[in-house]
């Protein structure tokens, strides 16, 4: 591995939680292999029993596959294809970019883009060019995809003449804030009137993210500024374990539901926005980042590990237990009528002790890209050196 200079940041916070990083870092590298597709792309999901009896992969996922590149790609040419099934990041950029005639989803796309150029890839301009067709228009678009629009342009703008397109991505994502939290869509949302106000934890991570990411790449203190806003108020609600809680009210600025709380919310998606967000110029208070990896081996809500050294993987949620997630649907409804109504009792009807017994690929390419990576190159490249098709990279 590259020496992770963001681990020796936290070494220098809390040497607990670099040696948990350490850890979840090797489980990564343990658990990615079996998740590898003969095709080159990754699976959707890996389950297994409470006795950790592991199943086979399951399904198929082109993000995931993109994600897991962008984590991959910090690695050497050997670790490259020990993780992924003996593929380098150029080889399997090769297959995400043959594959995206056969998606309609933005958000492949603009991961596809993301990964493409952050490996240097020469399929990048294919990819741009499918990411066009499927962002053009005026329709309401989920706010996480438009995130990765950002941060995929953002990263490509150094090899490619994209700055229409990043303008006006970054308009549509602005446009989404509301207060300090962002909406769960961009535009117009069709959601029903009780449950529009409704947004989640990735409505808000992937914003500060790619909202760094355009600051670091071309100066924009506006940008850097609804990052700011934003990473203050998830930070200001985290869960007193370190939670980092699931649903939000964008009207109010507060919290919805809290459950159920994601492991790769607290190992890679929380520390990866705020940590972006440091990179950038941004006030953070890193602090956070540790309370959310603390919740990994000391989670209140269950006294089960949450991690699986073994076979490298982790448990992907702590969840209430109740029948077709009403307390979040009740919740949302309660709250669209009256701001922050919080319905108590439902928290002792269904406590949060379910625990989710899967892990996806996706989760260890964050964690990898969180921990191994870096802004210090403004063109996105942070610090996975130059890779070209077919190469190792």
């Amino acid at each position: 591995m590259r020496p992770a200079r963001r681990v020796d940041r936290l070494r220098q916070l809390d040497q607990v939680s670099a040696d948990l990083v350490d850890r979840l870092l090797q489980v990564a590298r343990t658990g990615l292999p079996g998740m590898q597709l003969p095709d080159g792309t990754t699976c959707f999901t890996r389950r297994f029993s409470a006795a950790r009896v592991v199943g086979e992969p399951e399904g198929c996922s082109l993000r995931y596959t993109a994600i897991t590149v962008l984590g991959a790609r910090h690695l050497d040419a050997a670790g490259q294809r020990a993780v992924l099934g003996g593929r380098t990041v150029g080889e399997v950029c090769d297959v995400l970019v043959d594959r995206l005639a056969s998606t309609n989803s933005v958000g492949d796309a603009a991961l596809a883009v993301w990964a493409t150029a952050a490996c240097g890839h020469e399929g990048l301009d294919r990819a741009l060019g499918r990411l066009d067709v499927l962002d053009s228009g005026s329709s309401t678009r989920y706010v996480v995809e438009q995130a990765w629009v950002v941060s995929a342009l953002a990263a490509a703008r150094s090899s490619a003449n994209v700055e229409r397109q990043l303008d006006l991505a970054r308009a549509r994502l602005l446009d989404a804030q509301a207060g300090a939290l962002f909406g769960h869509v961009t535009g117009p949302d069709l959601a029903s009137r009780v449950r529009r106000h409704v947004s989640c934890f990735a409505d808000q991570v992937y914003p500060i993210q790619a909202l760094s990411r355009l600051h670091a790449a071309v100066g924009d203190p506006g940008a850097l500024a609804a990052a700011n806003r934003c990473a203050d108020r998830i930070v200001s609600l985290q869960g007193p374990a370190g939670q980092w809680w699931w649903h939000y009210d964008t009207r109010t600025g507060g919290m919805v539901e809290g459950y159920p709380v994601y492991s790769v919310h607290q190992h890679a998606m929380g520390p990866m926005a705020l940590l972006d967000l440091a990179d950038a110029g941004g006030q953070v208070e890193l602090d956070a980042v540790r309370r959310g990896l603390g919740w990994m081996v000391s989670a209140p809500e269950t006294g089960e590990s949450l991690i699986l050294d073994g076979p490298g993987l982790t448990v992907r949620k702590v969840a209430r237990g109740d029948p077709r997630k009403l307390v979040r649907g009740a919740r949302a409804v309660a709250s669209g009528l009256r701001p922050g109504t919080r319905l108590a009792a439902l928290d002792r009807l269904w406590p949060p002790t379910a625990v989710d017994r899967e892990c996806r690929p996706y989760e260890f390419g964050w964690l990898l890209d969180c921990w191994l990576g870096g802004l210090d190159d403004p063109s996105g490249r942070a610090s996975a050196g130059p890779t070209t098709h077919g190469t190792d990279g």
